[in-house]
């Protein structure tokens, strides 16, 4: 696709794509400090916070970046009856997402606290319950999922971080009912166990992450490895696509009919949190408005191209991927 057809897609396609999130929710606090001293009751730095922040994380990321690229976004999943939860609802209401989807359990909204030196992370706090979320719970977010099928949506993303929502029975459940429905699920794993992720449409996991499934690790330099590593993932899980991020690389994507090898363009990666996010939301978007998967593929490169280089958590605007694609074309 050309310029042209870029912006047009970006400027006129997208505010119809309805796209679901749903997956491990998280809210992520940030507190900025200056480290000039050392406690007198302990060996420890002393940060004294001058600047905090609190962004979406885990599938509310995912969900943020779709949101801001203009699609219209639900998300669905787990948080705690907690002041962290009315922080993150406040987040996505902002966003203009939908938060319908989210049911209120006995465990707490899960979230990162992160104490930062400059660019530097000097400790993190984690506020999670990472057991199973009880059946009725489950069965419950399969029921509004359910019904949002039925309600003509365009992409289903399955967000797993290992925070309790993607069970083998519950993802096999999403998938099996978005596969009768016509609708395609992008699947970001995590973990080893991705027998869950069977017969999904898309998976779209960075090669740390297939390296945990592998019995000898690959490096995302090795082009060759990646795809055979591609191929087995298809062959084993009966997973259709497979689009592998390869950091400074590139992508590649891989089905039973073609290859590509995206390259990325030359850069310094100033940090990489939230990439992952970032391609599963650009590619997810994608598939709703009607690319084909390569297309996808070359989209999701460029938008993980912006977020390496901006500090923490960053989610994609509409405006960001037209000046990259403007940029790209120059």
């Amino acid at each position: 696709m050309n310029k042209s057809g870029w912006e047009k897609f970006l400027r006129t396609r997208t505010d119809r794509c309805k796209v679901l999130v749903v997956g491990d929710v998280m809210l992520d606090k940030y507190y900025y400090g200056e480290v000039n001293k050392f406690s007198s009751d302990a060996p420890i730095p002393v940060a004294h916070i001058v600047n905090r922040k609190s962004t979406l994380g885990g599938a509310a990321n995912i969900a943020n970046n779709l949101a801001l690229l203009g699609c219209q976004t639900s998300i669905a999943g787990f948080v705690g009856a907690d002041h962290n939860f009315d922080t993150l609802s406040r987040k996505l209401n902002e966003s203009g997402i939908d938060r319908s989807g989210l049911i209120t359990t006995d465990t707490p909204t899960t979230t990162k606290v992160r104490i930062m030196s400059g660019h530097h992370q000097m400790f993190r706090m984690d506020f999670e319950d990472v057991s199973p979320n009880a059946d009725d719970h489950l069965e419950e977010l399969r029921q509004y999922i359910h019904a949002r099928l039925n309600d003509s949506l365009d992409a289903i993303v399955l967000g797993d971080y290992e925070k309790g929502v993607c069970t083998e029975r519950f993802c096999q459940s999403v998938i099996k009912d978005a596969n009768g429905h016509g609708v395609p699920t992008i699947v970001m794993p995590y973990g080893q166990r991705w027998i869950k992720y069977a017969h999904a449409d898309y998976i779209t996991p960075n090669v740390a992450k297939i390296n945990k499934i592998l019995l000898a690790p690959i490096k995302s330099t090795d082009a060759e490895a990646v795809e055979r590593a591609c191929h087995y993932i298809m062959r084993k899980f009966k997973i259709k696509n497979v689009l592998a991020t390869r950091s400074g690389d590139g992508i590649t994507f891989v089905n039973e009919e073609q290859v590509e090898h995206i390259k990325t363009k030359s850069q310094e990666v100033f940090d990489s949190a939230g990439a992952a996010d970032t391609v599963a939301a650009v590619f997810a978007m994608a598939m709703a408005g009607g690319l084909n998967p390569v297309d996808g593929a070359f989209i999701a490169n460029l938008a993980a191209g912006i977020v390496v280089m901006k500090a923490g958590s960053y989610a994609v605007t509409r405006q960001d991927m037209i000046n990259v694609i403007n940029e790209s074309a120059a």
